[in-house]
């Protein structure tokens, strides 16, 4: 854990993993990695790496709580992400900047444009769709600001969009979640019936195992959305395990169907799931046993995808880059698109989430 944050923060200096002098934006890839050293910090109250997420994080910090690059207009849920380190830095400094910023992106959950039955469009330029994704990219931070800045009220609509995309986006064949849905049923990869898309993207159903487990401590023990979201939890969870390889502890890039050919176990959204598996376990959530599933997992990661190098240098391999829906070029959700995107080592969202994982396990 240690060597992959220190490796992230030589590669990545503030946080930028952008060629010098290429343009640099606020951005959920930079969210995600940032919350893998939050973690990293949570565990070994290193103020080198609690450095790296303030300097990664203060360069987009304008006056008046402005966020530069950022455009309200977009309404972008990937956008929310980086929010939680802005409430992070509030919590340790009382700076009213980070407030202030954070205030800007709650305004933005608030005006989100909406399905017809109050569920967050992923984006602006997506309209109608709901994403798997777009759960842990809000989520999370709506649940952390209502939490700090007490707006009681915001938990009703965080727990109705996760019942929206359960409700939509659920797949009773194998217990886990299509990666989208489209309330217009327009869009080429949804169906004309359902307007689910057609695949269960692995990291898809990480961001939102992640969501779940990021989102329920903020949550008022009495409020009723709570026990939704925990039986939510418990069933997807246990769904999720019986997709585990159970030679390599491993999950494929299409979930539910491993022995497809082109098929491969992807690192990125195993190491989601051993995060989300260990946390839940932590915090009560869900079941002793559980924590095997997790375990079993991480041993998977280490064995497969952790290189290092002769002169001890570290590297996560086997991530996808991105996978998406629709767009230009368009993506058209079936099996072989999922496969033909790209692979790399060391992508963001990757370390970010063995960050997240090494650490939950390490707790």
């Amino acid at each position: 854990m240690v060597d992959f944050a220190n490796g992230a923060m030589a590669r990545w200096p503030r946080g930028r993993f952008v060629a010098p002098g290429a343009a640099w934006k606020w951005n959920y890839e930079l969210g995600t990695l940032l919350e893998g050293m939050d973690a990293v910090w949570e565990e070994t109250r290193d103020p080198r790496v609690y450095r790296y997420i303030r300097s990664s994080i203060d360069p987009f910090l304008g006056p008046n709580g402005s966020i530069l690059t950022y455009k309200a207009a977009d309404k972008e849920l990937d956008n929310i992400l980086p929010g939680r380190q802005l409430l992070l830095l509030y919590e340790r400094t009382h700076d009213l900047r980070y407030a202030e910023a954070a205030a800007v992106l709650y305004h933005q959950l608030v005006e989100q444009p909406r399905t017809h039955e109050g569920g967050f469009w992923h984006k602006q330029r997506y309209p109608e769709q709901m994403w798997l994704d777009g759960l842990y990219m809000a989520e999370p931070f709506y649940a952390q600001y209502a939490s700090m800045f007490h707006h009681p009220e915001a938990f009703a609509d965080i727990t109705h969009q996760f019942a929206q995309i359960q409700q939509h986006a659920f797949d009773p064949a194998s217990g886990l979640l299509f990666h989208g849905w489209d309330e217009s049923r327009r869009q080429r990869w949804a169906d004309p019936k359902t307007g689910t898309s057609s695949q269960v993207w692995a990291r898809g159903m990480g961001w939102y195992l992640m969501a779940l487990v990021d989102t329920l401590p903020y949550y008022p023990a009495n409020d009723p959305g709570r026990k939704v979201l925990l039986e939510i939890l418990r069933r997807e969870a246990s769904a999720v395990i019986l997709y585990q390889s159970a030679d390599s502890g491993l999950w494929f890039e299409v979930m539910d169907k491993a022995d497809a050919p082109g098929n491969y176990p992807e690192s990125s959204a195993s190491c989601m799931f051993v995060y989300a598996l260990a946390k839940g376990v932590r915090l009560g959530y869900l079941p002793e046993a559980d924590l095997r599933a997790s375990e079993h997992g991480y041993q998977g990661i280490v064995s497969h995808f952790v290189k290092v190098g002769a002169d001890g240098s570290t590297e996560l391999t086997g991530t996808v880059k991105g996978a998406g829906l629709g767009g230009d070029p368009y993506r058209d959700g079936s099996y072989e698109y999922y496969l033909s995107e790209k692979v790399i080592a060391n992508d963001p969202k990757g370390i970010g989430a063995f960050l997240l994982a090494s650490a939950a396990l390490a707790r």
